[in-house]
């Protein structure tokens, strides 16, 4: 009986890799390959890289370099997703064992650029191959994704960024925006569903933008529509993100203020608070229309989740500029805030700008917007202490001090992965993905604490715990 073949992937960056990696898994596995849990044990090991971030490359690089540390002479090694487009060259020359480059547009690609490794023509060892392709040209539909873990999926609405902004490297790797078909994007969701999901987090490099390069701008509005219209009732929320600050529509508003399954919360990248540095950064300045934007989507939905996310340090941000953007976020007040020290990225226009900020500048903006962030958390969480949440249980901990079970979850105001969490002491057993009424009477900076609505139908035996479903 011949072996199967088994492969070992590793995903780093942001949600919209995490989708292509399920494509790809899907695909092994409809080639007869099975995963390994094992690196060291694996045909074929994957790493679908980030480079989004110098930081982020070093990452990547450092991840294939172990990989390749201890990888053995039949063992396959590639390097696949955004470092592989935007520096294959450099991935080669730092780590020479990888056998395989595969293009941001080209996951799906995967088993036959393995075939092409494997028949190279010195069957002795393994053969170089490159599959990366223009970014621009080269889009397909993706395949079935994999059965749903912990309740929460990724849908990949778009590819690609026409956004002009001067510190991002996206769009030289990949490529100009491609929106998604309508009718594939409501099938890949109600797949999803069926296979799992309670929680569909819309994703894109610009969700906002979307239908634009059909001639069709605002078209978001009228696909969470039909998302939710024609989804079954096991799907409990749609969470957007990356909406870009320009393409916040009052159709969109109104439509994620009357779709029940649309939970209120908007990520909203910004950027920055200084109109000055945000002109330099070819970002949208008019704060006016921020205020407008927060001002309508607190209207309509009172109780809305808003998520933000800065950049300090910027070339040329003087002190001036940082204090205007902290007085900024202090007056909008949004509920989470996340930010990161500028890093020049080679290629883009904001790597040539004169007046670097120094790194240790940089550093101490930094914790200082952070700090002027906490109280604002707090006093948010500290709102919602009274309240009755459902929470998406993603998981179960301990509590340091005494060992006892947490229960992990988040509410409507928490996206995966980048927010805070609900914790419920002295519960264990419920499934992640299942879904409970949380009586919410604690509150944390950045996550909240809470108890079962019925506490006396929960305990720490998994056998007699009951989750609504």
């Amino acid at each position: 009986m011949t072996r199967k073949q088994t492969y070992h992937l590793i995903t780093l960056g942001c949600p919209k890799n995490k989708v292509d990696s399920d494509g790809m898994e899907m695909l092994l596995q409809q080639a007869d390959m099975r995963a390994s849990a094992d690196a060291r044990r694996a045909d074929v090991l994957i790493v679908n890289t980030c480079g989004f971030l110098e930081a982020a490359k070093e990452e990547s690089i450092a991840v294939l370099q172990e990989l390749a540390g201890e990888k053995r002479r039949r063992q396959m090694l590639i390097a696949a997703g955004c470092l592989a487009q935007r520096n294959g060259e450099e991935v080669l020359q730092r780590v020479p064992q990888v056998n395989g480059l595969l293009g941001t547009r080209r996951w799906m690609d995967v088993v036959e650029l393995i075939n092409r490794v494997r028949r190279g023509p010195q069957p002795r060892r393994l053969q170089r191959y490159s599959m990366l392709g223009d970014p621009d040209e080269t889009y397909l539909e993706p395949v079935p994704r994999p059965p749903v873990a912990g309740g929460s999926a990724y849908l990949k609405i778009s590819d690609g960024c026409n956004a002009p902004c001067a510190f991002c490297t996206i769009p030289s790797f990949k490529g100009k925006l491609r929106s998604r078909p309508s009718e594939a994007l409501i099938d890949e969701a109600n797949a999803l569903v069926a296979a799992g999901a309670k929680e569909l987090v819309i994703v894109a490099q610009d969700t906002t933008d979307f239908g634009r390069d059909w001639g069709e701008p605002d078209s978001l509005p009228r696909l969470l529509s039909a998302l939710c219209n024609r989804a079954s009732d096991a799907l409990k929320w749609v969470r957007l993100m990356y909406a870009y600050p320009g393409h916040v529509s009052d159709g969109l508003i109104e439509v994620m203020a009357s779709q029940d399954k649309i939970v209120p919360y908007l990520d909203m990248p910004l950027q920055h608070g200084d109109p000055r540095t945000l002109r330099r950064m070819r970002r949208p300045s008019r704060l006016e229309m921020i205020y407008e934007h927060v001002e309508k989507l607190r209207a309509v939905m009172p109780d809305i989740a808003l998520r933000t996310t800065f950049i300090v340090g910027y070339p040329g941000e003087t002190e001036e500029e940082f204090q205007s953007l902290v007085e900024f976020a202090q007056a909008i007040e949004f509920d989470k805030v996340g930010a990161f020290p500028f890093s020049p990225e080679p290629g883009t226009p904001a790597a040539e700008l004169p007046d670097p900020v120094p790194e240790e500048e940089k550093e101490a903006r930094y914790n200082r917007l952070m700090e002027a962030q906490q109280p604002i958390s707090l006093r948010k969480n500290q709102g919602q202490v009274g309240r009755v949440l459902d929470i998406l249980v993603e998981g179960e901990g301990e509590i340091a001090e005494t060992g006892d079970p947490l229960l992990l979850g988040r509410s409507y105001r928490d996206a995966p992965e980048v927010d805070g969490l609900v914790l419920v002491p002295g519960i264990a057993g419920a499934p992640a993905g299942s879904m409970l009424e949380v009586h919410i009477n604690g509150a944390l900076e950045y996550d909240l604490v809470g108890e079962p609505l019925i506490a006396e139908t929960f305990s720490s035996r998994t056998d007699s715990l009951k989750v609504f479903e």
